[in-house]
């Protein structure tokens, strides 16, 4: 009997020597996972730079119109750009007739209009297979209106003479952007812009689920 016995006991020891090795090993992973996100982290956010200025002249920051015909953009403190994790700045100046896609994204949208005037168009019907007709606000110096999250909006200066020029605070950056062709389009039928055209030289990932 006292064979079996210490048969029993040696299985058992083995047994539980098998579980402290596999958790041993699930433990010894951990760090891989940890090291693998941040070196993706890293990759997506690659122009992130640290020490960013406590104070900046705006003027001396570089201004692009990616393509976009009348519009001047300025990235003050960006997500991709310059690693900010809540919010992100933008000034923006848009020339008589310019105006933006129509569009959505999830986040909040603030803008606070510092010259010029125009039109600012928002569907707040969302809800629905597609936006429809929009509601028209008229914008003008010192005025500042926002945009709900994932309402598809269009920011147009409608002035024929003066700049329109406004600064924008979006959350939750960097931002998504779903583009429709016009205000009937189905929103499963919109073209998804990520990263953003001033992300681009910065930001690499993959597609993105559409968040309405």
């Amino acid at each position: 009997m006292f064979p079996l016995k210490l048969r029993s006991w040696s299985i058992i020891n083995l047994q539980i020597e098998a579980e402290e090795s596999r958790k041993m090993m699930a433990f010894l992973w951990i760090p891989f996972f940890i090291a693998l996100h941040f070196s993706s982290t890293v990759e997506a956010s690659s122009c992130a730079v640290n020490g960013f200025p406590i104070v900046r002249n705006i003027s001396e920051i570089p201004q692009y119109n990616y393509g976009r015909h009348g519009l001047s953009h300025i990235t003050v403190a960006g997500s991709a750009l310059h690693g900010f994790k809540e919010i992100e700045v933008w000034l923006q100046t848009f020339a008589p007739g310019a105006r933006t896609p129509i569009h959505r994204h999830s986040c909040e949208e603030i803008f606070v209009v510092l010259k010029g005037s125009g039109t600012f168009y928002l569907a707040s019907n969302s809800h629905k297979n597609y936006p429809g007709s929009p509601q028209e606000f008229p914008i003008f110096k010192n005025s500042t209106f926002f945009v709900p999250v994932n309402d598809a909006h269009q920011v147009w200066n409608t002035d024929e003479h003066e700049d329109l020029q406004v600064l924008v605070v979006i959350s939750r950056p960097p931002v998504k952007v779903f583009i429709y062709d016009d205000w009937n389009m189905p929103h499963t039928a919109t073209r998804l812009k990520f990263p953003y055209y001033w992300d681009e030289a910065c930001y690499q990932t993959s597609s993105t689920k559409d968040e309405l």
